[in-house]
This record gives structure tokens, C-alpha cells and sequence, in this order.
């Protein structure tokens, strides 16, 4: 009888130790690193040289202003005769657009139009002002442009508009009415 109950507790022995063993296994490996496509330094350098061109086929001058999907300023560039205040505006403009993942000019006939919107513009960071445009790659919003100083904002939009169509064809954007 001995020699059956000791084949038993081993078993038993040998699972409860499988068992625990389990348990003190590694945790399971962290969530893979996210991998999101970013506005470059060499896109937005394009995107605002081709805005800047844009501005100056139609005799405007304007600044440009580039921020990644971070919301970080990547590039900025101002011309001569446009007023200090079109730069923070233009970034501010991007940050906008990009946070909202909306046009700024349509984020801003939005907003006058719903009473529920009307404070966003107590939010010191947004712009609900038009010439901020967002920057996608298929579904994903990538940064975003934002122009001041262009002659309002239907004018600072169609300069940011023509750059994306130059630069990223496959991500224009359809204008806002």
C-alpha cells in the first residue's frame, strides 16, 4: 500500500510544483512601443517653403508654421513685411488644428454656430481663427500647418491648402466651404 501512495504524492507533488512555478512566471511583456508616423523636419521645411510660395504667387505675404502630431513647433518661417503677432498666431493656429483635427476655419464657423462651443476660445492654446490646416496619413493626424498674416483667413488657408497638395497630394485635405 505504501509503494502505491508514494507514486500518488509525488504527482501530486510534481503539479503543485508545475503549478507554482506558473505562478511565479515573468509577468506578460509590456504593450508593444507605438510606432506613429510624425512630421519630419524635411516635410515641414517643404510644407512651409511651398506655403510660403503659394502666398507669393498670389502677391501675399505671409508666415508658416509646422507643428508635429506632438504639438511641437518643427519649423516656422516668417517674411519680411508680415507683423510679429502672424507667428504666434500661425503656430498657434497649427496647434489648433492639429489638437482639434479640424480646420481651423471650419472649427471656428463651428463654434460660432453651436453655443456649447463657445468656450473654446477661453482655451489659451486654441486659435478659432481659419489658416490652420491638419496634416494626415491615412487615418492618422501627423501634425499640422498653420498660416497668419496671408490677408485674413480664407487666404491663410488657401496658401496652407496649396502646400499640402504640392507636398502630400495623397493627404489634401477638400477646402472648407
Amino acid at each position: 500500500m505504501l509503494l502505491r501512495t508514494v507514486p500518488l504524492t509525488l504527482t501530486a507533488f510534481a503539479l503543485c510544483a508545475c503549478a507554482a512555478t506558473s505562478a511565479l512566471a515573468a509577468p506578460p511583456a509590456p504593450a508593444p512601443i507605438a510606432h506613429q508616423p510624425n512630421v519630419s523636419l524635411a516635410l515641414a521645411n517643404a510644407l512651409v517653403h511651398a506655403t510660403l510660395a503659394a502666398c507669393h504667387a498670389e502677391g501675399r505675404s505671409a508666415v508658416a508654421a509646422v507643428v508635429d502630431r506632438g504639438g511641437n513647433l518643427i519649423a516656422v518661417q516668417r517674411d519680411d513685411s508680415v507683423g510679429p503677432h502672424n507667428t504666434e498666431a500661425a503656430q498657434r493656429k497649427a496647434f489648433t488644428a492639429l489638437s482639434t483635427k479640424t480646420p481651423t476655419r471650419l472649427l471656428a464657423t463651428n463654434a460660432r454656430a453651436n453655443p456649447d462651443a463657445h468656450n473654446l476660445n477661453t482655451i489659451g492654446s486654441l486659435l478659432l481663427i481659419g489658416g490652420g490646416v491638419p496634416l494626415t496619413m491615412g487615418k492618422d493626424v501627423i501634425g499640422a500647418i498653420g498660416v497668419g498674416g496671408a490677408g485674413g483667413a480664407a487666404q491663410d488657408e488657401a496658401c496652407a491648402l496649396q502646400a499640402i497638395a504640392q507636398v502630400m497630394p495623397s493627404a489634401a485635405p477638400a477646402p472648407a466651404p
